[in-house]
């Protein structure tokens, strides 16, 4: 069966999975919850608790699974799994390696972690303007609430700068906490790509060279990389 854990956050839905799992358990429990959750909020967190006692999922309780998840597949923010279960966590493995956002494996007695791990926040954004050169800072592992928060205020930022010049600094950046985030990353990006004259991108690793060339394919602007101890002459170049 499937019973619906209480007492989580907003945003937050859960799930004990115990015995037998049929269809009827995600008819009648699981999919209703998660429409519902999926209805008053863009992305949420899922804390599923595999128990001991849990045994397996019949042929139509994994096409039921199988259906809600690919339905509500870009919905997802972070999913925790709980579960002793070696086969289980082999499992939750590779779907963690396909899902569009970050999964991560607890053993039994660390359900407090899973909950504390689904309410801290992996990365943010910090913006900041000095006259028509405005600096986005990427701190941390970035997941999708992140660009919810800092989108509206970028706008403003970008609506009273005549000549924007951006800088990119990903000195901090641990990259993408999965597909979603990256995909909203992007999104950001094309919203505002006829903005900036001059994207200048700071950072110390190869693969944010790539990211630059990607930024230029993205953005109607002049885009150059630099290496992290160089932030003033990316400035320096902006401002030229």
């Amino acid at each position: 069966m499937i019973q619906s854990i209480p007492d989580l956050p907003d945003g937050t839905i859960g799930f004990r999975y115990t015995g037998k799992v049929t269809a009827d358990d995600y008819k009648q429990v699981m999919i209703p919850t998660l429409d519902e959750a999926m209805e008053t909020h863009h992305h949420i967190k899922a804390l599923v608790v595999l128990d001991d006692e849990f045994d397996s999922c019949d042929l139509g309780a994994a096409w039921e699974d199988t259906r809600a998840g690919l339905r509500h597949w870009r919905g997802f923010e972070r999913i925790a799994i709980v579960s002793d279960s070696e086969l289980i966590r082999v499992s939750a493995s590779i779907f963690g390696a396909m899902a569009p956002c970050p999964v991560k494996l607890f053993k039994a007695n660390a359900q407090d972690e899973a909950r504390l791990w689904l309410a801290e926040s992996l990365g943010s954004i910090h913006l900041d303007r000095d006259g028509d050169v405005i600096t986005v800072q990427l701190l941390g592992k970035l997941d999708p609430p992140a660009y919810e928060k800092v989108d509206r205020d970028l706008t403003n930022l970008i609506s009273h700068t005549k000549h924007m010049k951006l800088l990119l600094d990903l000195r901090q950046f641990d990259g993408w906490s999965g597909l979603t985030a990256l995909y909203d990353h992007l999104t950001l990006i094309r919203e505002h790509r006829h903005s900036p004259e001059k994207v200048a991108v700071v950072g110390s690793q190869t693969w944010e060279k790539v990211l630059q060339r990607i930024l230029s394919r993205f953005i109607n602007a002049e885009a150059s990389y630099f290496e992290a101890d160089r932030a003033e002459e990316a400035q320096a170049w902006l401002r030229a």
